[in-house]
């Protein structure tokens, strides 16, 4: 197997550098905010953290190709660092801590890209998870000072907690009422939202969750830290990764539930 600790050690350092230049401009009053051709905003600090990550990513790893957010994608071959400088840019330019920069590598294989390292730094909530294939997932503020992850054991949707982020995706996308019967029928709903309900999923403070919409960049890290704790990452159609444009996470027992009650198989 791969031993990926290099490459976990380089992403703290790509976060570390991150988390300086968006706190920074964390609640300040002249921070720039543009509207992008999608209609979803970004700040100079989106972009200003995605630079610094490419920047280093090009002195450490010149021969990986980058796709992020801001900026897109660059270079080709068997390895891709994945990057999300804010993921709630929205919670970042209102003053609301929950954001983070999500860090991943994918790996080429034979059954496809999949995500090897995953790093969630969210510096406002003095958090971070990470995670590596066959290494195991952990949260703390360093390597040397972290505490290992596990999903938790609930095996019945009705002594579930579910997260989510909103309720207008899964209506403009037809499938609200599945999400209602699910809100119904499990323990305790709570809207979070971005990528929190995942590291809750992988520490075992949540058993599932799940949104409707995602790109690449919003899941690539989650779906590591997530399976490296125990857990199940899979789009709506069940495809294991990050790769269907929306995510499932669960602690694995309560995952075929959740699929059918919001999978594409729901009649």
């Amino acid at each position: 197997m791969p031993d990926y600790h290099d490459d976990l050690r380089l992403a703290h350092v790509l976060a570390d550098a991150a988390d300086a230049a968006t706190m920074e401009r964390f609640k300040a009053l002249d921070l720039k905010v543009e509207t992008k051709p999608d209609m979803t905003p970004v700040s100079e600090a989106d972009k200003s953290a995605e630079e610094l990550i490419r920047a280093q990513l090009q002195r450490a790893r010149p021969r990986d190709a980058v796709l992020g957010e801001e900026f897109g994608s660059e270079g080709s071959g068997p390895r891709r660092w994945i990057v999300d400088p804010i993921d709630g840019t929205k919670n970042y330019v209102r003053g609301v801590p929950v954001w983070a920069t999500l860090i991943a590598l994918m790996e080429r294989g034979e059954g496809g890209d999949r995500p090897v390292v995953g790093l969630v730094s969210a510096p406002a909530l003095n958090r971070r998870w990470w995670a590596a294939e066959g290494l195991g997932a952990f949260t703390g503020r360093s390597l040397t000072s972290a505490s290992r992850l596990h999903v938790s054991e609930v095996g019945r949707i009705q002594d579930a907690s579910f997260a989510y982020s909103s309720l207008t995706g899964w209506e403009e996308r037809g499938r609200l009422s599945g999400f209602l019967d699910l809100s119904r029928d499990c323990w305790r709903t709570r809207a979070y939202g971005d990528f929190w309900p995942y590291m809750m999923v992988a520490e075992g403070t949540v058993d599932i969750c799940a949104e409707p919409e995602l790109s690449l960049w919003d899941m690539a890290a989650c779906a590591v830290i997530v399976q490296e704790a125990g857990g199940r990452f899979t789009g709506l159609d069940g495809r294991p990764g990050p790769h269907s444009g929306n995510a499932t996470a669960s602690n694995g027992l309560l995952h075929e539930d959740l699929l059918a009650y919001l999978g594409d198989d729901r009649s």
